[in-house]
């Protein structure tokens, strides 16, 4: 499969290159809960001490991926509902240093030093960095890859870049990728970089080029060509339930850099800050835990807002009860919260507006970054069947026949237009005038599908 469709997404408060540092809060509010962990095993009690690195719960769901403390500090379990909040902190404390393997230098493909890495990556922090590249789901740490994904391209106009993560890191990313290739024996390790051509892409390809079992690929900037699943397809690398594909964004490889070469916890994240509702769009050096209102707060422009956990395109609503940033949080996008619905707003010329199909009157001006808020701009319609949707899928489906399978319950019809296909990065939604969620749809549609597949093998079994 080719590279198809994808559209160049150009909003309002996009961060820059700045990476700015935040100070320890007085406290930390770790969620127990992101989009693919639930941290409901607690292993540390309500007033415990705790050093920087220490595990405070695990997923016993998904092979205990931990979750650790990014400070030292004193546990409190039952201050916030959802969280565990860490109290009297200690950022001077440090994290502690596990004991480096210097047989891990030694004997790179010894089975015994690879257990040694897998564990290490585990018990401190960068597997929670790793997904199947073709599902997103989280990896078992003792299999083995059919090949390693890298994609240092991020579209989504408000997460954190690549390029901002790799700049002055390039080292630790090429020491990172040297890690990686330990666990594999002659499969590749894909790297995705962006195909334009500035001084600094010249000069992170020209590091990439000394390392023989990096392959670069080059990638047109248009969203959403970094998703792993577009870049596994488009490289003909097959789903596998033995040797999956494993994927990595930037940060993840950094990680892994991190772990493997110095034994300190992966606690530390580099988040995008941005959004139309802010006035300085920036990237943070954070932790996990770290308060949402100290990361937005004295930089949001209008009121009531929305946040946004991750990008616009993918990103879900950070509820009033999350008070902390959560373990795989991106960024922060922040929009104007629209309370009136606009008076006649679908025969409104559009003037600061940006369409898909080219009609608004914004057309006729030069290129500028739409300033989006939540208001729906002409409200629900149905589908008038434009195609657009179709134009811009990357995978290659029917949104618009699809959706009207699913609403018409037709559930076989639904899996025969391959459903299964999407990979959930949101264009048609984004770009549907008659503004359905067609993502949330798809989502909806592929559990209903999986149960009822789940639930014929249950009889078949009996």
């Amino acid at each position: 499969m080719k590279l198809r469709g994808g559209y160049n997404v150009h909003l309002a408060g996009r961060p820059t290159n700045e990476v700015r540092d935040l100070p320890a809060p007085e406290r930390l509010y770790l969620p127990l809960r992101s989009r693919r962990f639930t941290f409901s095993e607690i292993d540390v009690t309500d007033g415990q001490k705790v050093a920087c690195g220490d595990e405070i719960a695990k997923d016993p769901g998904n092979f205990n991926v931990p979750l650790l403390a990014p400070y030292a500090g004193t546990v409190r379990l039952d201050a916030l509902e959802g969280h565990v909040v860490l109290e009297d902190l200690d950022p001077a404390a440090g994290c502690s240093v596990r004991e480096h393997d210097e047989s891990a230098e030694r004997s790179r493909y010894d089975p015994a030093v690879s257990e040694w890495k897998r564990r290490m990556l585990l018990e401190l922090g960068a597997w929670q960095f790793f997904a199947d590249a073709h599902t997103g789901t989280p990896l078992d740490p003792s299999g083995t890859p059919g090949a390693i994904l890298v994609t240092t391209v991020h579209l989504d106009p408000h997460v954190a870049r690549g390029d901002v993560l790799l700049r002055g890191r390039l080292d630790e990313f090429a020491r990172g990728l040297e890690h990686l290739q330990s666990f594999l024996e002659y499969q590749p390790i894909y790297v995705a970089m962006s195909d334009i051509r500035t001084d600094f892409a010249s000069e992170v390809r020209e590091k990439l080029r000394g390392h023989a079992f990096v392959n670069l690929v080059a990638v047109p900037r248009r969203y959403p060509y970094g998703h792993p699943v577009a870049l596994a397809r488009h490289l003909g690398l097959t789903p596998s339930l033995e040797n999956p594909v494993w994927a990595l964004t930037t940060a993840g490889v950094l990680a892994v850099d991190r772990v493997l070469t110095t034994g300190t916890p992966a606690v530390e994240r580099i988040v995008a800050v941005g959004g139309p509702a802010i006035d300085a769009p920036t990237h943070v050096r954070t932790v996990v835990g770290q308060p949402i209102h100290d990361l937005i707060g004295g930089h949001v422009t209008e009121k009531p807002v929305r946040v946004v956990n991750g990008g616009i395109m993918t990103g879900g609503t950070v509820g009033p009860e999350q008070k902390g940033l959560c373990a795989e949080s991106t960024g922060l996008t922040v929009l104007v919260e629209s309370t009136t619905r606009p008076f006649l707003g679908w025969i409104r010329p559009g003037w600061g507006s940006r369409s898909y199909s080219k009609t608004f009157a914004s057309e006729v001006r030069p290129a500028f970054p739409e300033k989006i808020n939540t208001a729906l701009r002409g409200e629900l319609r149905p589908c008038i069947s434009c195609g657009q949707c179709v134009d811009v899928c990357p995978a290659g489906i029917m949104p618009n026949v699809i959706h009207k399978y699913i609403y018409a319950h037709d559930i076989e019809s639904t899996i025969d237009t391959r459903v299964d296909l999407c990979f959930e990065c949101g264009l048609c939604s984004y770009i549907c005038p008659s503004k359905i969620d067609l993502r949330q749809q798809f989502i909806d549609a592929k559990k209903e599908i999986q149960a009822e597949l789940e639930a014929l093998l249950e009889e078949v079994e009996e």
